[in-house]
């Protein structure tokens, strides 16, 4: 039996609290970024890893764009606040 209320959360639902917590980590990792002193912990939760791919050309004959480079920056801060957004969804819903 699944537990209560995991039927009701679908894709659309983690979707949401994967992009809370990236925008919430983001932020994080901005203001340690900009506050925190030249340090080894400030280095450690703050190097990222920036995957990125594009752009994507489209063209329709009459319609012709283009879409990106689009680029998502991963650092120990960001996967945090992944976290807390997850946990605090999970309690709250």
């Amino acid at each position: 039996m699944p537990p209560r209320g995991a039927a009701r959360k679908g894709a659309f639902f983690y979707g949401m609290v994967l992009a809370t917590g990236f925008i919430a980590g983001g932020l994080l990792t901005q203001v340690s970024r900009r506050f925190l002193p030249p340090s080894a912990v400030k280095e450690f939760f703050t190097t990222g890893v920036t995957p990125s791919f594009g752009p994507l050309t489209v063209d329709l004959v009459i319609l012709k764009f283009a879409i990106g480079p689009v680029a998502v920056d991963v650092s120990l801060l960001s996967l945090l606040g992944v976290l807390l957004a997850y946990l605090i969804a999970r309690s709250l819903f």
